[in-house]
């Protein structure tokens, strides 16, 4: 447990999480884990973001009753997160390639 929480709970006068309704047990875990969780954004989880937003603008795509101005937010959106996409995925791919081709070189 993260010593905020614990020094928060000796505070309200809880000595075990036990002790706390379910609601309340819900939002201790929700603070616990978020207080725990030590990563740093990084390169991966800007990729999945990207990702999760492209497809929630592909099925906005869907949705009939868009707009034009609506579309042309949403085009832009997905432009900017595709574009994003292929800046962290380029050395990758440039990696592999070069891989690729220095193995058919070697055989």
């Amino acid at each position: 447990m993260h010593l905020l929480l614990t020094k928060y709970l000796k505070k309200i006068g809880i000595k075990d999480i036990k002790n706390l309704s379910l609601e309340e047990k819900q939002t201790f875990e929700k603070w616990n884990q978020i207080l725990s969780d030590d990563e740093e954004v990084n390169v991966g989880k800007i990729e999945r973001f990207c990702e999760a937003q492209m497809e929630i603008i592909e099925t906005q795509w869907k949705n009939m009753d868009n707009q034009s101005l609506k579309n042309e937010r949403l085009i832009i959106a997905h432009t900017i997160y595709s574009t994003l996409l292929k800046v962290i995925r380029s050395p990758k791919i440039e990696r592999i390639t070069l891989e690729e081709y220095l193995t058919k070189l070697i055989q």
